[in-house]
């Protein structure tokens, strides 16, 4: 009797979780974190509107979501001075970049990003056999230059671009994002990822007609919304393109729940602005405990805050172990040198009291 016969791009990819989550450690750990500061959950939560809506929608939890995400995908569209041809909602932008990557890319085609950017759209590039090219950092910043010369140089179909960036936590003004577009090649297509766009300073976001094939934008319910858990993304783009989604995507994937509750969420933009106050609070509270520890905070247009711990990638691991060690969740940059850094989610009170305690006899254990 034999089994499954797995294609030979599924036999040649590692059966990992790339992320490992929290609640994985703490079930190793046998007990829980004190502070959940690693998966730049936006910690201050969702509207009261948008809870309540959930609450009333779960009464509802028997049928199934509107496959069209009609109602959501005109707000979105009035929010964003478009119309519902130009938006595509997922599962969040994790769950986009996966129906793009179907869509465009196969067996061989070349893909340009950052080494070092936020590694699930890798992921997905090498489940459907497509090539990834790299170019480097400069700084704490993707070099937009650099992606245009690779993609020119290897005929890529795709860029990956994140503005602002994880899991630096920098950013790039409108204008430069707008000569980027501007460069791309023909026949390419700029995947500007901008999940943090709602967190970010203005001049952060450059205007872009939606009809224009050269680029096709991320955004997410997960940061400045706060609702990491419901998995609520969309994509804004040429019509053609997100029509092209209705062929490949789950019509049904977006729960009854999770778009009522994006729905409320959009609608209280006054939630989003104190959030933003909120995150703005923590980002300057973290950056005083790492500089009073003799680390350097980064610039950051995020709900994170990236520590550069001064020495190498090495040591930043001992740090984040020391940390987890003491019952604080955090992350790093995978990729030298970025990895001479840890990532630290904004926290609330709490959270920062157990990392102010925690931080100093972290470093002093990673010293020894």
């Amino acid at each position: 009797m034999t089994g499954p016969r797995f294609t030979d791009l599924a036999n040649g990819l590692p059966a990992t979780v790339p992320f490992v989550g929290p609640e994985t450690q703490e079930r190793e750990r046998g007990r829980p974190f004190a502070a959940r500061l690693g998966a730049n959950e936006n910690i201050f939560g969702p509207s009261p509107r948008a809870i309540a809506a959930m609450e009333r929608a779960a009464r509802d939890a028997w049928m199934y979501g509107d496959p069209e995400n009609h109602d959501l995908r005109q707000a979105l569209a009035a929010h964003h001075g478009t119309v519902a041809d130009h938006i595509v909602v997922g599962e969040g932008i994790d769950g986009l970049l996966g129906y793009l990557v179907r869509l465009l890319i196969g067996a061989g085609d070349s893909v340009v990003t950052s080494d070092g950017a936020y590694p699930t759209f890798n992921f997905h590039v090498a489940g459907f056999g497509g090539v990834l090219h790299k170019v480097p950092y400069v700084g704490n910043q993707e070099d937009p230059d650099a992606l245009i010369e690779r993609a020119r140089e290897v005929g890529a179909k795709l860029i990956y671009f994140a503005n602002p960036d994880n899991p630096m936590g920098s950013w790039h003004p409108a204008e430069t994002v707008t000569r980027l577009i501007e460069a791309v090649p023909d026949g390419c297509l700029l995947v500007l990822d901008e999940a943090y766009m709602d967190l970010a300073p203005e001049g952060t976001a450059p205007a872009i007609a939606a009809e224009d094939p050269r680029v096709i934008r991320m955004r997410t319910f997960s940061k400045g919304y706060g609702m990491a858990g419901a998995r609520v993304g969309y994509a804004l783009g040429a019509a053609p393109l997100i029509s092209a989604f209705n062929k490949i995507r789950n019509h049904f994937g977006m729960s009854r729940i999770s778009q009522a509750g994006a729905l409320a969420a959009l609608a209280d933009q006054t939630w989003l602005n104190d959030t933003r106050r909120k995150v703005a609070w923590s980002r300057d509270a973290m950056a005083a405990i790492a500089q009073q520890n003799g680390l350097m905070p980064l610039p950051s247009a995020t709900n994170f805050l990236t520590i550069d711990c001064g020495r190498d990638g090495a040591f930043a691991r001992k740090v984040l172990q020391e940390l987890a060690d003491r019952d604080v969740f955090i992350r790093m940059p995978f990729v030298a040198p970025l990895d001479r850094a840890i990532r630290v989610s904004c926290g609330g009170q709490h959270e920062l009291a157990v990392l102010a305690k925690a931080l100093p006899l972290a470093l002093a254990a990673a010293g020894n």
